[in-house]
């Protein structure tokens, strides 16, 4: 049988006289040609975390998703196998870290270490929402660094590249000893309120660690913008102080990159409304949404929650919630990573933190 490369080779050979090509140009065309024919297949897989997210970015980019049974031992551990041959191909794993995250983490790891083993030529684990983020730094004696824990475990079970949203700290890209590509909600978010139109509006930044990114939205929207002082006794427990700016009679927008406990959110609102504000709205890129954030949000002066898709939760029987889709900008930075260019055009370098 002859060799595919040679096949090629002759065809074009074949063709030289009609296409009245140089040499040059006939070199550079057999060069494309083939580089697409060895280019890797492009496959998708979604463990259980956020299956309809999968689905989402599946169906933008027009690749159905993988075949990969995902079950359980009696005893808890977790078992993986693929349904199909992953040889030699290009794979992104999607992901979320959500509740349960230890088991969704580990889910992750097992894929990953399966894919390795089964000849896959290049595996990116796309976590919308990267899990333990919070645990970036030892903040008292005796505290461990997860974050970065979590960076060593992916790439330790095999992963090439890692593709994740609006990181709670910028220096958990310096965590991984491979590629990060760092995605943001920032033309989602933005493109909802600018279409909302919200008049005397002033964006809000609940702490001095988010008045980066309370920045952008301020610019994008022409808006001013306002900082609050929060403090932390404790895990899940802020406390608001003075605001700097001025928030009288304004619609205010307050923005942060997720919503845990929703202690942050509703004391700032309180705060804000104390201070003169006229409505007061948030924005966040992931809803983690732990109890009893619902409950604190409900019974908040907080006209309206906008949040993604990077976390599954439905926006159905919670009347103050809204959830915007991002599937389309991961399907994109995964098209842009799989053909080799540019991420960060995608955002117009809005994705540096």
């Amino acid at each position: 049988m002859c060799h595919p490369i040679v096949s090629l080779s002759n065809a074009l050979n074949k063709k030289r006289s009609r296409t009245g090509l140089n040499k040059d140009d006939q070199r550079h065309r057999r060069g494309v040609i083939l580089a697409e024919q060895l280019k890797p297949r492009l496959m998708l897989f979604s463990g259980n975390s956020n299956i309809s997210l999968g689905q989402e970015i599946s169906s933008y980019l027009g690749v159905e998703l993988g075949r990969v049974k995902l079950s359980k031992f009696s005893n808890g551990e977790i078992y993986v196998r693929f349904l199909e041959s992953v040889r030699g191909a290009d794979i992104f794993v999607i992901q979320t870290m959500c509740e349960p995250v230890n088991a969704h983490l580990m889910e992750l790891l097992v894929m990953i270490d399966a894919l390795k083993r089964a000849s896959a030529e290049r595996i990116s684990a796309v976590v919308p929402h990267y899990g333990y983020a919070r645990q970036d730094k030892k903040t008292t004696a005796r505290e461990p660094i997860t974050a970065k824990l979590v960076a060593d475990l992916l790439t330790v079970a095999g992963a090439d590249r890692m593709l994740s949203m609006d990181l709670h700290a910028g220096q958990i890209q310096g965590f991984f000893d491979v590629p990060v590509d760092h995605l943001t909600s920032l033309p989602v978010l933005v493109g909802y309120f600018r279409e909302k139109n919200l008049k005397d509006l002033v964006i809000v930044s609940p702490d001095v660690g988010r008045v980066k990114l309370a920045k952008k939205f301020a610019d994008k929207l022409g808006a001013d913008l306002a900082i609050l002082h929060k403090t932390r006794p404790e895990h899940n427990v802020a406390e608001m102080g003075q605001i700097v700016g001025e928030v009288q009679g304004r619609n205010a927008l307050l923005v942060d990159d997720m919503i845990d406990t929703a202690g942050t959110v509703t004391e700032g609102a309180h705060t804000l409304i104390g201070s003169g504000a006229s409505a007061v709205y948030v924005a966040a890129t992931h809803p983690v949404l732990s109890d009893p954030a619902m409950e604190r949000i409900n019974e908040s002066p907080i006209k309206e929650v906008v949040v993604t898709n990077t976390i599954p939760v439905s926006d159905e029987k919670w009347p103050k919630l809204k959830v915007l889709s991002i599937a389309e900008i991961f399907a994109q930075t995964i098209l842009n990573v799989y053909q080799d260019e540019s991420v960060s055009a995608i955002f117009e370098e809005d994705n540096f933190i």
